[in-house]
């Protein structure tokens, strides 16, 4: 069962659900089908996440998955590994200085098929 994601207007954002969906099947994992249905839900429920929340909340060295995106308030002191589906301008300036990686979902996805030691962040 696919999920419908004609009501998308983004071609960047139905491209990423297929991909997840895609590598969802694959290696079976259910956590990357779990973020492509939460991208593919009403954009309301998107999550926005500042960096003070993942500074707060994140251990060094984690890997953290937005569905939605990373905003810039806050300061970031911990080097951990950020996906997301958007990054605001002084979010990747933040995390770029800082040390942080940070990158695509999907891009994140083919990293780590099975999805392991992912933590989401809402």
């Amino acid at each position: 069962m696919s999920l419908d994601v004609s009501r998308k207007i983004s071609r960047a954002l139905t491209q990423e659900i297929e991909t997840l969906n895609n590598i969802s099947r694959e290696s079976g994992s259910k956590l990357w089908r779990d973020i492509a249905e939460r991208l593919a839900s009403r954009r309301r429920g998107y999550a926005s996440v500042n960096l003070s929340k993942i500074d707060k909340y994140a251990k060094d060295g984690d890997v953290i998955v937005v569905p939605g995106s990373v905003l810039g308030l806050g300061k970031i002191s911990k080097k951990v590994t950020v996906g997301a589906f958007k990054f605001s301008r002084t979010a990747v300036e933040k995390l770029s200085n800082s040390g942080c990686a940070f990158m695509n979902i999907s891009e994140l996805a083919k990293d780590n098929p099975k999805g392991t030691n992912v933590k989401i962040m809402r």
